[in-house]
């Protein structure tokens, strides 16, 4: 599972959702106070509809968030170029460089909002501001998460606008990693109106791509007005009601100063720093500063506390890292028995290695004894100041020492030194001395004394013994130091030792993590307590940097967990900016201790692990969390088992040597078969799944891999059956690893059936050579409706078979050129191949391969042979078909010539034909009970220039159909179910009555009318607004007078929801001219229907699903389809939809001429209002049916504008 942000919103309420602390108003105030405040006035919450509420909870501090789902939340954009801002969603847009999906949804159909690509050469900058806003608690926290690649934006900046005066919040020039990041950040206590503003700046050089999602104001709202406040609290002057630890602290929580205006905190001594240090005179090592012309520094606090302003002052730690600072309090009488409170800000940003201690020191006569450590703060906190509060009851006079030690490129600063009316400084008798400082300050980590680092070791190296263990060995599972104290402290502990395993609390709320001791037992345990933080109200305990881990990694852990009624405790990984829940405590656990383990698995070098938890302290019963003995187990990337050899696995028992990667938050899961989802094996036992969706998954892909292996052999062959079903799902890959270097060895995309498949790859090894490798699956989420599925993976020495299915994508399948070369695999993603099709045929862009061999007189004179040789076929039971698709350059390049060896060269088929733009599929009928060979020969005409392409060669079982026909028992035949972009990605499936499936579909189809039949069908309720629509094309079919399309539909929708329609479409080089459609209710059975069809050039013959309103569950099949060449139809079957008088196409065109051009003017004017509805089918040529076909869309007697340009999907003129 993910975890979005620093918490799981699954899970946590933020503080302000436990009971008695929510109050809603039961009236509005005037609009301009109310509108905006982050405080629901009015009941229904109205004053906050324009501000990011969408109906979340109405209790104060409740976040408010936009997911730009239904409206852009108020935001708008305020760029003064054409690089703006606008409302889009990654089904609406084309390829490029922006997001696949949003981040709210995970998904294809959710919005986010966007800047699109910028082609200008000058700077640009695109501005969103937000609404006015109105007062900001001094907890506000502002969230957002943004996604671009480095490279697309020279800087991004989230700015806060109040007054005069503009703060800058955030600010970044990347590098950015992949996918959607998180930003957090402060706002700080903000009075009066403000608005906030978020940039991306593009220059000449970056593409200028940027996502904004799922923006969220937390904690933000001020207290309302009580009639009566709980027992113990504060009544402000304004009526509202604050906590007895909010007074005094330097933060206006009242909303009008009365928790800090002089009769409340007149005796109090506090320093801001303004002036200077106040009573803070003795300091080595501290300075003040403000931000304001501070120096470029990225971890540089870019406002004061006290005045939340870049011209406010701090102090700010000079020191070089490793070098402490002391800032040392006046002398204090004893305290004893009354507390000595002191509150204050502490900022610890840009390095794991910072930290800041408080120590008290007792001032007695003579040698002053050691310093006594009270606080301890370490780690990155983020920029933001955090409160801190410490009671001091002491017998003796004293003093209190701030020292902070600053980590590389990190920033240690205080603000607000808060010392209650209990602090009474005294005259310096003459016997009481100031501790000189910085000598006696220990290190951050505190390590014991057999890990302080040697002279001869650099900084930041251990020495043990004779070595000296660089950090990036340290705690990384393999032991270096014979007596290991290089894996000390790193995770494993009881909690007994001072160290606590390196466990550092990083919380910043009301609790956090400390040792606590047992009242029984008396030993220590990890705790949830009480803090006197005021940001986020979960509790954050943070393991050393850990890493690489193995496979079989876990955590193993004694726990207790008691919270009503909310609350959680759960373990995170932290890897870099993201963060994945491995483990939570089950529901709200009663009783006492419990044992636990959580599977870490394989992860890269660094990651941290951390507890995160939250309880109501206050709440009824005995509420609280604790870990005890944490314990890492078989951690080491070096550990091997018994299982670590077993590549073939049918996952029954386990996952043999097979592992989930953790590089995203998607990953494959071992399931059993269950409903739709069943296995290989034996149709009711365990496979490997992964679903795009479930659960939400905003990463790119996930992986399996296998534990290194050792060649057993040369060549191996590895064999398994895999899944890709759905009618949006994404690509499947296998790739093998050697040395950090991954090669592609297979690859598919989109759907393949509900059905599995065999697959195979030849694994090929350096002779004699004992290198390791690994085979990694990986699926790829660029689909969202679907699921991915593997089973029976075996391995065995020698070579594969030649595979039944090949496009050239990741290699060229083994097929052979005899010595002469002449035939190459090649990819037009340049643009500038010298000869060979513009596109493929699997994928039908630029960057799709295909093999290519050049007949020009200067690379084969006339009458010579290039050849193409497959590997070995295995023999056949039973006839099949073997199926190609060929591409000839536009002058004939002579002739192809296609053979089936089988002890001899038989000859099959030749074509000789002058070319065109499209690519043509052949067939070839294959008998053969033998291992057996196909072999391509392409004869030069000697014509200049002249080519001849190979793609997409497909062995199925059964005889070959006529063309566009098919009874779709093995498959789809020869007609293609590609997804288009620009009609959403969605394709055409292919199943059987029997085969469970997740998508409804007929019971029996219409070729053997049983369950063991199969068909195509799509459902469309999957298809989202914006036309988008689903596309079945026949092959290219030559040019006809008069020819019938007969075949059989099928319309499953329940009564008075039916929204899908069926229609069908003649596509050529003159546009699409819409023959035949079906829509309205039909009961669930097959249908006949027939269409005449004419075409002066050629073309091909399109089945397109689509919706005529708002989605609905239901499917649409068809089967037996029957193209009747140069056949006028038979008197028509009743149930034929609705039917136009066939026109040809270049009639069509040039009786809408006038009409075409108003269809560009309106495509040209309203782009931007294409892209927000979720774009054109048919838009560019790029989207065309096939390349150099139109997309200009005809009936037989008028013109049809495209549902994206129109208000009604059917309107016409």
């Amino acid at each position: 599972m993910s975890l979005p942000g620093h918490l799981l919103p699954s899970l946590v309420l933020l503080v302000a959702g436990f009971p008695g602390w929510a109050w809603v108003p039961n009236h509005c105030r005037s609009p301009g106070e109310a509108v905006c405040n982050f405080v629901c006035d009015c009941s229904d919450c109205s004053d906050e509809a324009q501000c990011g509420h969408h109906g979340a909870s109405a209790a104060l501090g409740a976040p408010f968030t936009c997911d730009f789902e239904h409206d852009p939340c108020g935001w708008r954009d305020i760029s003064t170029s054409g690089y703006s801002w606008l409302r889009d969603r990654a089904g609406a847009a084309l390829e490029g460089p922006g997001p696949r999906s949003d981040h709210t949804l995970g998904t294809d159909l959710g919005w986010y909002l966007a800047v699109g690509t910028h082609q200008g050469k000058e700077a640009a900058t695109a501005v969103l501001r937000s609404p006015v806003l109105h007062e900001a608690a001094p907890t506000c926290e502002l969230r957002l998460w943004y996604h671009l690649a480095s490279g697309d934006a020279a800087e991004l900046r989230l700015q806060l606008t109040h007054g005069a005066e503009t703060l800058t919040l955030w600010r970044s020039s990347g590098p950015w990693g992949p996918g959607w990041q998180e930003l957090a950040v402060t706002t700080g206590r903000i009075r009066g109106d403000f608005r906030v503003t978020f940039s991306a700046t593009r220059n000449a050089t970056h593409r200028g791509a940027v996502g904004l999602d799922d923006l969220e104001f937390r904690g933000c709202g001020l207290p309302s007005p009580q009639a009566s406040c709980p027992p113990g609290h504060h009544h402000c002057q304004n009526k509202a009601c604050v906590e007895p630890h909010q007074l005094c602290d330097g933060e206006d929580n009242c909303g009008d100063l009365s928790d800090e205006d002089s009769p409340t905190c007149g005796h109090h001594m506090a320093t801001d720093f303004e002036t200077g240090l106040g009573p803070w005179n003795h300091s080595e090592g501290w300075a003040r500063n403000h931000s304001a012309g501070s120096p470029e520094h990225p971890a540089w606090p870019r406002r004061d506390h006290s005045w939340n302003s870049a011209k406010g002052y701090f102090l700010v730690s000079l020191a070089e890292p490793g070098t402490p600072t002391v800032l040392s309090s006046p002398k204090f009488q004893a305290s004893s028995p009354h507390n000595c409170s002191l509150v204050f800000y502490r900022y610890l940003h840009g390095s794991e290695a910072s930290c800041l201690q408080l120590f008290l020191q007792t001032l007695q006569p003579g040698a002053p004894p050691a310093p006594i450590l009270l606080r301890r703060h370490c780690r990155e906190l983020g920029a933001a100041w955090v409160r801190d509060r410490v009671d001091i009851q002491s017998a003796h006079p004293f003093q209190i020492l701030l020292a902070g030690q600053t980590g590389p490129g990190g920033v240690v600063a205080l603000d607000d030194l808060i010392l209650s009316d209990r602090c009474k400084p005294v005259l310096e008798p003459a016997g009481l001395q100031m501790l000189p400082p910085a000598p006696w300050a220990p290190a951050p980590e505190t390590p014991p004394s057999s890990l302080v680092p040697q002279n001869f070791c650099d900084p930041g190296h251990l020495s043990c013994g004779d070595l000296c263990v660089p950090p990036e060995q340290l705690c990384d599972f393999q032991q270096q130091c014979a007596g290991a104290e290089d894996e000390q402290d790193c995770g494993t502990t009881d909690f007994e030792s001072p160290t606590a395993g390196g466990w550092e609390d990083a919380s910043m709320g009301r609790l956090q993590w400390q040792l606590l001791a047992q009242e029984a037992a008396g030993g220590r345990f990890l705790s949830l307590q009480r803090a006197w933080g005021q940001l986020r109200p979960e509790a954050r305990v943070l393991s050393p940097a850990l890493g690489p881990s193995g496979p079989s990694c876990e955590l193993h852990l004694a726990y207790h967990f008691q919270s009503q009624p909310r609350g959680f405790l759960a373990l995170v990984v932290v890897d870099g900016s993201s963060r994945e829940l491995v483990w939570q405590a089950p529901g709200s656990s009663t009783g006492g201790w419990k044992v636990d383990k959580a599977l870490l698995g394989a992860r890269r070098r660094p990651f941290r692990l951390e507890f995160v938890g939250l309880v109501d302290l206050d709440g009824p019963g005995q509420q609280g969390a604790g870990v005890d003995n944490v314990t890492l187990r078989n951690c080491s990337p070096t550990e091997t088992t018994e299982r670590d050899g077993e590549v073939s696995c049918n996952f029954e028992r386990d996952t043999c040597s097979w592992y989930t990667g953790h590089l995203t938050d998607a990953h494959w899961h071992r399931v059993q078969s269950h409903g739709p989802g069943y296995d290989h094996t034996t149709g009711q036992g365990h496979f490997m799944l992964l679903d795009p969706t479930d659960p939400p998954a905003r990463g790119y892909g996930a992986h399996l891999l296998c534990r290194p292996q050792v060649p057993a052999a040369p060549v191996e062959c590895l064999s398994f059956w895999y899944q890709l079903h759905g009618p949006q799902i994404g690509t499947l890959r296998l790739a093998m690893r050697r040395e950090g270097e991954d090669m592609l060895l297979w690859s598919r995309s989109g759907t393949h059936g509900n059905r599995w498949q065999e697959a195979w790859a030849t694994l090929h090894h350096q002779p004699s050579s004992r290198t390791r490798y690994q085979l990694l699956f990986e699926g790829l989420r660029d689909g969202y409706h679907g699921s991915m599925a593997l089973d029976d993976v075996a391995v065995r020495p020698g070579p594969c078979w030649a595979p039944k299915r090949c496009s050239f994508e990741d290699s060229a399948c083994g097929f052979s050129t005899g010595g002469q070369g002449l035939w190459k695999r090649q990819t037009n993603a340049s643009g500038h191949a010298a000869w060979g099709p513009r596109t493929d045929h699997t994928t039908e862009t630029a960057q799709g391969h295909y093999m290519v061999v050049d007949l020009s007189p200067d690379a084969l004179p006339q009458g010579h042979v290039a050849s193409l040789t497959s590997e070995e076929y295995r023999p056949l039971a039973q006839p099949a078909c073997l199926t190609f698709w060929y591409h000839l350059s536009l002058r004939s390049p002579g002739t192809l010539r296609v053979h089936v060896e089988e002890g001899g060269r038989h000859p099959v088929l030749s074509i000789s034909a002058h070319g065109g733009a499209a690519w043509r599929l052949g067939s070839v009928d294959v008998q053969a009970r033998r291992a057996w060979r196909v072999v391509f020969e392409a004869v030069a005409a000697g014509v200049e220039p002249s080519y001849m392409a190979l793609d997409d060669l497909f062995l199925q079982d059964g005889p070959c159909p006529k063309p566009g026909s098919c009874d779709f028992e093995s498959g789809l035949c020869g007609w293609s179910h590609l997804a288009w972009p620009g009609l959403g990605g969605y394709s055409w499936d292919w199943s059987g009555g029997a085969t469970p499936s997740r998508y409804p579909h007929p019971a029996v189809d219409h070729s053997l009318g049983t369950e063991a039949g199969h068909f195509a069908f799509f459902e469309t309720g999957v298809l989202g607004p914006g036309g988008q629509a689903a596309w079945l094309r026949s092959e290219p079919l030559p040019a006809t007078q008069a020819s019938c399309l007969r075949f059989w539909y099928h319309m499953g929708f329940p009564e008075h929801f039916y929204k899908g329609e069926l229609r069908v479409l003649l596509v050529s080089t003159q546009g699409q001219l819409a023959v035949w459609s079906q829509g309205g209710h039909r009961r669930h059975q097959w249908l006949e229907a027939q269409v005449e069809v004419a075409s002066a050039e050629e073309f091909q013959v399109v089945f397109e699903a689509t919706l005529s309103g708002q989605p609905a569950l239901g499917p649409i099949a068809l089967d037996d389809i029957e193209y009747q060449a140069e056949q006028r139809c038979q008197q028509p079957a009743p149930s034929q939809g609705h039917m136009a008088t066939p026109v040809s196409v270049p009639a069509a065109v040039g009786g809408a001429l006038l009409l075409l051009m108003l269809l560009v003017l309106l495509g040209l004017g309203g782009r931007r209002c294409l892209r927000e509805r979720g774009g054109c089918p048919f838009w560019s040529g790029r989207e065309a049916a096939t390349p150099s076909f139109d997309n200009v869309l005809f009936n037989a007697d008028h013109v049809t504008l495209p549902e994206s340009v129109t208000s009604d999907p059917q309107a016409t003129t």
